[in-house]
Protein backbone atom coordinates (compact mmCIF):
# COMPACT_ATOMS: atom_id res chain seq x y z
CA UNK A 1 0.00 0.00 0.00
CA UNK A 2 1.47 3.35 -1.06
CA UNK A 3 0.68 6.15 1.38
CA UNK A 4 0.83 9.90 0.90
CA UNK A 5 1.69 12.05 3.91
CA UNK A 6 0.87 15.73 4.34
CA UNK A 7 3.43 17.24 6.68
CA UNK A 8 3.72 20.60 8.46
CA UNK A 9 6.86 21.84 10.16
CA UNK A 10 8.56 24.79 11.75
CA UNK A 11 11.83 24.94 9.85
CA UNK A 12 13.82 26.82 12.49
CA UNK A 13 15.42 23.84 14.28
CA UNK A 14 16.29 21.88 11.12
CA UNK A 15 18.80 21.85 8.27
CA UNK A 16 16.06 21.79 5.67
CA UNK A 17 14.01 18.90 4.29
CA UNK A 18 16.59 16.79 2.46
CA UNK A 19 18.30 14.00 4.41
CA UNK A 20 21.90 14.76 5.39
CA UNK A 21 24.74 12.96 7.14
CA UNK A 22 24.16 14.91 10.35
CA UNK A 23 20.59 13.61 10.60
CA UNK A 24 19.04 16.97 11.58
CA UNK A 25 16.60 17.37 8.71
CA UNK A 26 12.85 16.96 8.52
CA UNK A 27 13.18 13.94 6.24
CA UNK A 28 15.64 12.32 8.67
CA UNK A 29 13.23 12.69 11.59
CA UNK A 30 10.35 11.28 9.55
CA UNK A 31 12.37 8.28 8.36
CA UNK A 32 13.38 7.51 11.94
CA UNK A 33 9.72 7.70 12.98
CA UNK A 34 8.73 5.40 10.10
CA UNK A 35 11.41 2.90 11.13
CA UNK A 36 10.10 2.83 14.70
CA UNK A 37 6.51 2.22 13.58
CA UNK A 38 7.31 -0.27 10.81
CA UNK A 39 10.16 -1.98 12.69
CA UNK A 40 12.31 -1.58 9.57
CA UNK A 41 13.80 1.21 7.51
CA UNK A 42 11.50 2.57 4.81
CA UNK A 43 12.23 4.85 1.89
CA UNK A 44 10.47 8.22 2.05
CA UNK A 45 10.27 10.47 -1.03
CA UNK A 46 9.32 14.14 -0.68
CA UNK A 47 7.80 16.49 -3.24
CA UNK A 48 10.93 18.65 -3.16
CA UNK A 49 13.44 20.31 -0.88
CA UNK A 50 13.03 23.21 1.48
CA UNK A 51 16.09 25.02 2.81
CA UNK A 52 17.23 25.32 6.41
CA UNK A 53 14.86 27.63 8.27
CA UNK A 54 12.06 27.38 5.69
CA UNK A 55 8.64 26.29 6.97
CA UNK A 56 5.91 24.09 5.50
CA UNK A 57 2.17 23.99 6.00
CA UNK A 58 1.59 21.09 3.61
CA UNK A 59 4.73 19.37 2.39
CA UNK A 60 3.96 16.04 0.71
CA UNK A 61 5.87 12.76 0.82
CA UNK A 62 5.08 9.13 0.05
CA UNK A 63 6.24 5.69 1.16
CA UNK A 64 5.25 2.07 0.70
CA UNK A 65 3.89 0.40 3.83
CA UNK A 66 5.15 -3.17 4.42
CA UNK A 67 2.62 -5.84 3.46
CA UNK A 68 2.52 -7.31 6.97
CA UNK A 69 1.31 -4.01 8.47
CA UNK A 70 -2.47 -3.85 8.22
CA UNK A 71 -2.83 -0.46 9.92
CA UNK A 72 -5.20 1.82 8.04
CA UNK A 73 -3.93 5.20 6.74
CA UNK A 74 -5.69 7.22 9.44
CA UNK A 75 -3.81 5.41 12.21
CA UNK A 76 -0.42 6.17 10.70
CA UNK A 77 -0.92 9.83 11.71
CA UNK A 78 -0.83 9.39 15.52
CA UNK A 79 1.61 6.49 15.23
CA UNK A 80 4.18 8.69 13.49
CA UNK A 81 3.49 11.85 15.46
CA UNK A 82 4.26 10.20 18.78
CA UNK A 83 7.82 9.65 17.51
CA UNK A 84 8.29 13.17 16.10
CA UNK A 85 9.29 16.45 17.75
CA UNK A 86 6.47 18.93 18.27
CA UNK A 87 7.82 21.12 15.47
CA UNK A 88 7.13 18.38 12.88
CA UNK A 89 3.63 17.00 12.43
CA UNK A 90 2.04 14.57 10.02
CA UNK A 91 -1.28 16.28 9.32
CA UNK A 92 -2.86 13.62 7.09
CA UNK A 93 -2.22 10.22 5.55
CA UNK A 94 -4.08 8.66 2.63
CA UNK A 95 -3.76 5.68 0.34
CA UNK A 96 -2.82 6.53 -3.25
CA UNK A 97 -2.29 4.62 -6.47
CA UNK A 98 0.81 2.43 -6.62
CA UNK A 99 2.37 4.65 -9.31
CA UNK A 100 1.86 7.92 -7.40
CA UNK A 101 5.07 9.88 -6.86
CA UNK A 102 5.08 12.90 -4.58
CA UNK A 103 7.67 14.72 -6.70
CA UNK A 104 6.99 13.67 -10.29
CA UNK A 105 3.19 13.76 -10.02
CA UNK A 106 3.17 17.36 -8.74
CA UNK A 107 1.74 19.97 -11.11
CA UNK A 108 3.08 22.90 -9.11
CA UNK A 109 3.50 24.49 -5.71
CA UNK A 110 2.20 27.43 -3.72
CA UNK A 111 4.51 29.40 -1.43
CA UNK A 112 3.94 32.47 0.66
CA UNK A 113 6.40 34.89 2.18
CA UNK A 114 5.64 37.04 5.25
CA UNK A 115 7.07 40.53 5.72
CA UNK A 116 6.83 42.17 9.15
CA UNK A 117 6.95 45.97 8.97
CA UNK A 118 6.61 46.67 12.71
CA UNK A 119 9.35 48.95 14.14
CA UNK A 120 10.30 46.15 16.55
CA UNK A 121 10.00 42.47 15.62
CA UNK A 122 7.75 40.73 18.17
CA UNK A 123 9.66 37.88 19.81
CA UNK A 124 7.05 35.30 18.77
CA UNK A 125 7.70 36.27 15.13
CA UNK A 126 11.44 35.62 15.32
CA UNK A 127 12.32 33.22 12.53
CA UNK A 128 8.79 33.36 11.13
CA UNK A 129 8.89 36.59 9.10
CA UNK A 130 11.37 38.91 7.43
CA UNK A 131 11.70 41.99 9.61
CA UNK A 132 11.68 45.11 7.41
CA UNK A 133 11.30 48.21 9.61
CA UNK A 134 12.47 50.33 6.67
CA UNK A 135 9.33 51.38 4.82
CA UNK A 136 8.56 50.27 1.29
CA UNK A 137 6.10 51.34 -1.39
CA UNK A 138 3.39 48.69 -1.62
CA UNK A 139 2.28 49.81 -5.09
CA UNK A 140 5.84 49.40 -6.38
CA UNK A 141 6.05 46.01 -4.70
CA UNK A 142 2.88 44.92 -6.51
CA UNK A 143 4.25 46.23 -9.81
CA UNK A 144 7.48 44.31 -9.27
CA UNK A 145 5.59 41.09 -8.54
CA UNK A 146 3.52 41.49 -11.71
CA UNK A 147 6.72 41.31 -13.78
CA UNK A 148 7.29 37.73 -12.62
CA UNK A 149 3.93 36.39 -13.81
CA UNK A 150 4.03 34.24 -16.93
CA UNK A 151 6.58 31.93 -18.47
CA UNK A 152 10.13 33.24 -18.14
CA UNK A 153 13.75 32.25 -17.94
CA UNK A 154 14.44 32.75 -14.21
CA UNK A 155 18.18 32.07 -14.40
CA UNK A 156 18.86 35.40 -12.64
CA UNK A 157 16.65 34.29 -9.74
CA UNK A 158 18.30 30.93 -9.02
CA UNK A 159 21.16 30.03 -6.72
CA UNK A 160 23.55 27.21 -7.56
CA UNK A 161 23.74 23.77 -5.97
CA UNK A 162 26.88 22.92 -7.95
CA UNK A 163 25.33 20.34 -10.30
CA UNK A 164 24.15 22.77 -12.98
CA UNK A 165 25.09 22.30 -16.65
CA UNK A 166 24.61 24.26 -19.84
CA UNK A 167 21.52 22.12 -20.43
CA UNK A 168 19.86 23.13 -17.14
CA UNK A 169 16.30 24.29 -17.74
CA UNK A 170 15.80 27.68 -16.09
CA UNK A 171 12.31 28.29 -17.52
CA UNK A 172 9.33 28.25 -15.17
CA UNK A 173 5.75 29.51 -15.24
CA UNK A 174 4.49 31.71 -12.41
CA UNK A 175 0.69 31.67 -12.39
CA UNK A 176 0.14 33.87 -9.35
CA UNK A 177 2.13 36.63 -7.67
CA UNK A 178 -0.11 38.29 -5.11
CA UNK A 179 0.43 40.88 -2.37
CA UNK A 180 -1.89 40.97 0.66
CA UNK A 181 -1.72 43.57 3.40
CA UNK A 182 -1.70 42.24 6.94
CA UNK A 183 -1.91 43.88 10.35
CA UNK A 184 1.85 43.91 10.81
CA UNK A 185 3.03 43.99 7.19
CA UNK A 186 2.48 42.04 4.00
CA UNK A 187 2.17 38.51 2.64
CA UNK A 188 3.40 37.64 -0.85
CA UNK A 189 1.93 34.49 -2.42
CA UNK A 190 3.43 32.68 -5.40
CA UNK A 191 1.92 29.81 -7.36
CA UNK A 192 3.80 28.17 -10.20
CA UNK A 193 4.60 24.97 -12.03
CA UNK A 194 7.95 24.72 -10.27
CA UNK A 195 10.61 26.77 -8.53
CA UNK A 196 14.38 26.81 -8.87
CA UNK A 197 16.78 26.63 -5.92
CA UNK A 198 16.13 29.69 -3.71
CA UNK A 199 13.98 31.21 -6.47
CA UNK A 200 11.18 32.46 -4.19
CA UNK A 201 13.67 34.12 -1.85
CA UNK A 202 15.52 35.78 -4.74
CA UNK A 203 12.27 36.99 -6.35
CA UNK A 204 11.13 38.42 -3.02
CA UNK A 205 14.47 40.07 -2.33
CA UNK A 206 14.53 41.77 -5.73
CA UNK A 207 10.92 42.96 -5.45
CA UNK A 208 11.56 44.39 -1.97
CA UNK A 209 14.73 46.06 -3.25
CA UNK A 210 12.66 47.84 -5.92
CA UNK A 211 9.89 48.74 -3.45
CA UNK A 212 12.47 50.41 -1.19
CA UNK A 213 13.72 52.56 -4.07
CA UNK A 214 17.03 50.71 -4.31
CA UNK A 215 16.46 49.28 -7.79
CA UNK A 216 14.80 50.66 -10.91
CA UNK A 217 11.85 48.75 -12.29
CA UNK A 218 13.36 48.50 -15.77
CA UNK A 219 16.56 47.03 -14.27
CA UNK A 220 14.45 44.43 -12.48
CA UNK A 221 12.60 43.62 -15.71
CA UNK A 222 15.92 43.21 -17.52
CA UNK A 223 16.86 40.35 -15.19
CA UNK A 224 14.13 38.20 -16.76
CA UNK A 225 14.74 36.29 -20.01
CA UNK A 226 18.31 37.48 -20.44
CA UNK A 227 19.66 36.72 -23.94
CA UNK A 228 22.45 34.17 -24.24
CA UNK A 229 25.93 35.60 -24.60
CA UNK A 230 25.36 38.76 -22.59
CA UNK A 231 26.89 39.43 -19.14
CA UNK A 232 24.68 37.59 -16.72
CA UNK A 233 22.94 39.75 -14.12
CA UNK A 234 21.64 38.34 -10.84
CA UNK A 235 18.95 39.23 -8.33
CA UNK A 236 20.48 41.80 -5.94
CA UNK A 237 19.15 40.32 -2.70
CA UNK A 238 18.21 36.89 -1.34
CA UNK A 239 15.47 37.23 1.25
CA UNK A 240 16.10 35.28 4.48
CA UNK A 241 14.58 31.84 4.99
CA UNK A 242 12.61 33.05 8.01
CA UNK A 243 9.57 34.35 6.13
CA UNK A 244 9.13 31.53 3.62
CA UNK A 245 6.42 28.86 3.82
CA UNK A 246 5.59 26.00 1.48
CA UNK A 247 1.83 26.40 1.53
CA UNK A 248 0.76 23.44 -0.59
CA UNK A 249 1.70 21.11 -3.43
CA UNK A 250 -0.70 20.85 -6.38
CA UNK A 251 -1.64 17.43 -7.79
CA UNK A 252 -4.03 16.30 -10.55
CA UNK A 253 -6.50 14.97 -7.97
CA UNK A 254 -6.95 18.41 -6.38
CA UNK A 255 -7.56 21.97 -7.50
CA UNK A 256 -5.39 25.05 -7.03
CA UNK A 257 -5.80 26.96 -3.79
CA UNK A 258 -7.61 29.87 -5.48
CA UNK A 259 -5.28 32.51 -4.07
CA UNK A 260 -6.04 35.01 -6.81
CA UNK A 261 -3.74 37.88 -7.69
CA UNK A 262 -1.73 38.43 -10.87
CA UNK A 263 -2.32 35.55 -13.27
CA UNK A 264 -0.76 34.41 -16.51
CA UNK A 265 -3.30 33.90 -19.28
CA UNK A 266 -2.41 30.25 -19.55
CA UNK A 267 0.07 27.71 -18.32
CA UNK A 268 2.30 26.17 -20.99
Amino acid sequence: MRLRLTIAYDGRPYEGWQSQAGGNTVQDYLMRALAKVAKRELRLQGSGRTDAGVHALAQVAHFDAPEEISMNPFNWVPALNCHLPATIRVMACEEVEADFHSRFAALGKVYHYDLCMDPVLPPLKAGLAWHLPRQLDASVLEEALSLFVGRHDFHAFAAYRGNETEATDWVRTIRVAKLDERRDGFRITYSGDGFLYKMVRLLTGAAVHAAQGRMRMDDLADLLDQPDGLPFGKSPLCAPAAGLYLERVIYPDGEDSGVGGCHADKVV
